[in-house]
């Protein structure tokens, strides 16, 4: 692990990834630098306690919950929708790593949805919109579709959204969302299966072939009359550094993919991980895997898992296609990007490696997360032809 690391938790990689995380979404209004300071203080001495951190992220997201309850009541909803958001992500970031789940933790994760969309209908300049993508066997993914507000009438390219192993699509949203919008593009953030409310409250554990919600999300864009069928482009982030390119190998409406984190074999990734007994830089608690698995014991998950594989998959993606990777990403080594990279098919492949100096070398750029959804919105909008409104 590099020195120039913030290191919130000396020790602790998992606490500091997640700190690290709940910074770099105060961009897009994910946090406030002084309110995820007085939690780690309050932490400092629990490292490594669930329960601490579920505790005290929630007390925070209830304070912000306060907020905009005043700034509703005073009719400052523009306000209002910001702490509303904002409590939602605190909340979020507390649950996540509370294993194994239970009823609080269940009811406090509905509540943060409910803040966020309470939120989402007053964001200055953005129309954000919950939806329900149709699923298999009449089940719906959640999801919220963004796009620029107040514009003509047109018909978007868009970008599907999908999350990785352990963030919703809430977090996600804070993730820079708003930076493709700005780019002239819209986005549907889907939670799909093993993910967000589709794991918690739907049933939906995580499967390996991915391209099925990946057609669900076309089929339910193609219902839209302000989405452009043919500017389709699928991105995901960290384990979404699988999903995406299983969506491409396979989804040919996809006109392009980005790969935010590289995977290659999930399997191989896990069973390192177990070897060392977890004591390896994981983004949750070893135990996670199995939750989100829906299995009983890691035997099972590692079973499950050896589907999760992109040899031989990644071949068969012929669209556009970027991976971006970080230099000094502790959880996923460089040469899982090189094995991806080179077996991708497309003629129009990118492969973008940030490195220490200029920032954005650790995982997903969680350290300079600016840098990253830049380089992607960029990307995308070119590929995608988008133009801003």
């Amino acid at each position: 692990m590099a020195a120039e690391t913030l290191m919130m938790f000396p020790g602790n990689y998992t606490w500091s990834a997640a700190a690290r995380g709940a910074i770099a979404g105060s961009l897009w209004g994910g946090s406030e630098l002084g309110e995820v300071y007085k939690v780690c203080a309050a932490l400092a001495d629990r490292s490594g306690d669930g329960k601490a951190w579920f505790t005290e992220w929630r007390a925070m997201g209830e304070k912000v919950a306060a907020l905009a309850d005043a700034a509703r009541a005073a009719g400052s909803l523009t306000t209002a929708a910001a702490s509303s958001m904002r409590a939602a992500n605190y909340m979020q970031i507390g649950e996540r790593l509370l294993q194994p789940r239970t009823d609080e933790s269940q009811r406090t994760y509905a509540r943060a949805v409910e803040l966020f969309r309470q939120g989402i209908a007053h964001v200055p300049f953005l129309s954000i919109a919950a939806v329900e993508v149709p699923f298999e066997g009449g089940r719906r993914l959640p999801g919220y579709f963004v796009k620029a507000a107040g514009a003509a009438a047109t018909r978007w390219p868009t970008v599907v959204f999908f999350d990785g192993l352990d963030i919703t699509k809430e977090m996600q949203y804070f993730r820079g969302v708003p930076e493709l919008i700005k780019r002239g593009l819209a986005c549907l953030i889907v939670d799909i299966p093993g993910t967000g409310e589709a794991i918690r409250f739907r049933g939906m554990p995580a499967r390996h072939d991915t391209e099925a919600a990946g057609r669900a999300a076309v089929d339910y864009l193609e219902t839209r009359g302000d989405v452009d069928p043919g500017r389709l482009g699928v991105m995901a982030i960290s384990l979404g550094g699988y999903y995406a390119p299983r969506v491409a190998a396979f989804e040919k409406r996809f006109k392009a993919c980005v790969a935010w984190g590289a995977i290659w074999d999930y399997h191989a990734t896990w069973k390192r991980r177990v070897e060392q007994a977890f004591n390896a830089s994981l983004s949750v608690p070893g135990e996670h895997i199995t939750w989100v698995l829906g299995v009983g014991s890691v035997e099972e998950a590692l079973k499950k898992l050896e589907g999760f594989r992109l040899q031989g998959v990644a071949e068969k993606i012929d669209c556009a296609f970027l991976l971006t990777h970080g230099e000094a990403d502790a959880q996923i080594p460089m040469e899982d990007a090189r094995s991806l990279f080179d077996a991708v098919g497309s003629k129009d492949k990118t492969l973008r490696i940030f490195t220490r100096q200029e920032g954005g070398a650790e995982h997903c750029q969680g350290d300079n997360l600016t840098i990253g959804i830049a380089c992607i919105a960029d990307w995308l909008a070119d590929r995608l032809g988008a133009r801003p409104a």
